[in-house]
Order: structure tokens, then sequence, then C-alpha cells
């Protein structure tokens, strides 16, 4: 498996993977709103190209995607992970996990200093992400609690504190 920067060429085949593996949560003969969200994030000024990455499986077709859009913790710039879409095909096979690593290795290399999302409780602390209310990162729907986690890194500080922004297409949701 490779693990790249999304291209212009790979914007329907990151279409189809969200659609694939988010259609099981999606009412009934209607696109997962996580296709729209990548779309409209691409769109914006949070989106960081480098932060954009595919997965290719050994047929060379893209497999899976994860984005990191700009965010803020209070006034500090900050990072908010997702979607993270891996195609329903490709599932269980390490692709998810191949691509949490290249964007946490990729985040800390362009010297970001947290990374925070709203996600699986059993999944995501195997990245090193905790709950962010243990690091003063509060979320903007405190109904979120424990799902809404954050993970440091090399250019973390722990004055880092505040209510959480995400990039404004999650607003629109």
């Amino acid at each position: 498996m490779l693990i790249r920067r999304e291209s212009p060429a790979d914007i329907e085949a990151v279409r189809a993977v969200h659609a694939s593996a988010f259609a099981p949560q999606a009412p009934e003969g209607r696109e997962p709103v996580e296709v729209g969200l990548v779309d409209a994030l691409r769109a914006g000024d949070a989106w960081l190209p480098e932060l954009s990455l595919v997965a290719l499986g050994p047929d060379g077709r893209v497999v899976g995607h994860v984005v990191c859009t700009r965010a803020h913790v209070g006034d500090v710039p900050a990072l908010g992970l997702g979607p993270l879409g891996v195609h329903a095909n490709a599932q269980r096979t390490g692709v998810g996990r191949a691509l949490m690593h290249a964007v946490l290795g990729a985040a800390d290399a362009l010297n970001e200093p947290v990374v925070v999302l709203l996600g699986h409780r059993e999944y995501y602390p195997a990245f090193g992400f905790r709950p962010a209310l243990e690091y003063g990162i509060t979320p903007p729907v405190p109904e979120w609690g424990d799902h809404f986690q954050a993970r440091t890194l090399t250019a973390y500080t722990p004055d880092i504190r505040g209510e959480f922004a995400y990039a404004r297409p999650f607003n629109e949701l």
C-alpha cells in the first residue's frame, strides 16, 4: 500500500471512498454527509493540501482518504482531523491505520501543535488520542464528551487551551 498526497485527479475517487465508507450511516437513498464535507473543505481556506492523503491499493486505485484542515484552539492554529474513510472493500486491512500514522507524521513534520477529532473512543487512543478536556481543549458541543479527542504533537505546549473551532464547513453539517 502506498500513502501519498491527494492530487486533483483523485477527487472523484476520494468522493467514492467516502460514499462507500459512510453509506451505512447515511439515510437510505442519500449521499453520506462526509462526501459533501470533503468537497466543501477542499473549496475553503482551511484546506491544507499537504494534509490530504490517499491510500492506494495493490491495483493502484484509491482505497482510503484522510484529511486535516485548519482549525483553532482559542486563537492558536490547530488541526481538525476528518473525515477518515476507507472504501468498504478495503476495510479492516490496515488502510485506516496507515493513513492515521501518515497524517499524524506529516502534521508533526509541519510543526503543528495538536490534532483534534470527534471519533470512536476505542479506535483513536491507539494513535495517542485522549479526551481533549484533559488538555483544556473544550468542544464546540459539550455533549460530545470523551468522543472529542486530541493528540498532541512535538510543537504542543500546555498553554494551548480553550474552545476548539473547526473549519467553517463542519459547522454547516
